[in-house]
């Protein structure tokens, strides 16, 4: 057993050093199946040579046939939780209290990364079936929250380079929407209209509108009723007021149907943050 052991530590090595050196530092099972021969590593001692490496601690598995180097290994970088995010599902791309935390638009510190994604099956903690999207996926020390979305909604996304990758993420713009639509993804509400306090001197009202009226009617109205008690010019805001809405929407999502009623915007208003 100590030989094999010896075996697949001598191999394994190898092979986490091709795939250094090809620069692959996030890997699925079948691209190091593919280098295994050229290490000396048959097919046959494939899985439990990957097994061992797992247990050891020399790759990280990310989820089921996808793993990455640890930074341990010579030449490798530790990998920022935002390239896993793109790793773990896609399409994806950074959002909500991440996005709003990269673009400098909240002081806090969010404790997990928000990844939006249109995949209808995105990674859950093992043994959770009810819910498991909403609880998290954990690797490492990190959780990564996934929030699944229509295709027809994916969009308002700009990419950014995060070490040595590329990465996909939320505008200003469509991050401070996000936060409209699921403010208890951003922290709260109060955090929400904080950074559009923050955005305001920068915002394109242009493009925030444009995505606002791909969205929904209570989105284009709980834009139009913030933007304009920031002083934006009533009329540049008329294509969200001329948005129809059945009935009044509450100004916070994730607050009780209580508030005052505002007739020009169709706005309850039950939100104690200021604007």
């Amino acid at each position: 057993m100590e030989r094999e052991h010896l075996t697949h530590s001598i191999v394994g090595t190898e092979l986490l050093r091709k795939l250094g050196e090809a620069g692959q530092r996030i890997f699925t099972a079948e691209e190091a199946r593919r280098v295994a021969p050229s290490v000396g590593l048959s097919p046959g001692y494939f899985r439990q040579a990957m097994h061992h490496l797992a247990r050891s601690g020399w790759i990280v598995r990310l989820r089921k046939g996808l793993y990455s180097l640890p930074s341990s290994v010579p030449g490798t970088t530790p990998l920022h939780e935002f390239e896993i995010a793109m790793a773990l599902v896609k399409p994806a791309a950074i959002s909500h209290w991440s996005a709003l935390s990269h673009h400098g638009l909240t002081e806090q510190v969010p404790r997990r990364v928000f990844v939006l994604t249109t995949a209808r099956s995105v990674p859950r903690m093992r043994g959770v079936k009810a819910k498991g999207a909403e609880q998290g996926y954990p690797v490492g020390e990190t959780i990564y929250q996934f929030v699944q979305v229509k295709p027809e909604r994916f969009f308002g996304t700009e990419d950014v380079w995060v070490n040595e990758s590329r990465i996909k993420i939320t505008d200003p713009e469509r991050t401070l929407l996000d936060g409209l639509m699921a403010p208890q993804y951003c922290g709260d509400f109060a955090e929400v209209l904080h950074a559009f306090e923050v955005r305001a001197p920068k915002l394109d009202l242009e493009r925030i509108i444009h995505h606002a009226l791909k969205l929904d009617a209570a989105t284009a109205k709980r834009l139009g009723w913030i933007l304009e008690r920031q002083g934006v010019d009533p009329a540049r805001l008329e294509p969200l007021r001329k948005v129809p809405v059945k009935g009044y929407r509450v100004l916070d999502p994730s607050g009780p149907r209580q508030g005052p009623c505002d007739a020009r915007w169709m706005i309850q208003v039950n939100s104690r943050g200021k604007v």
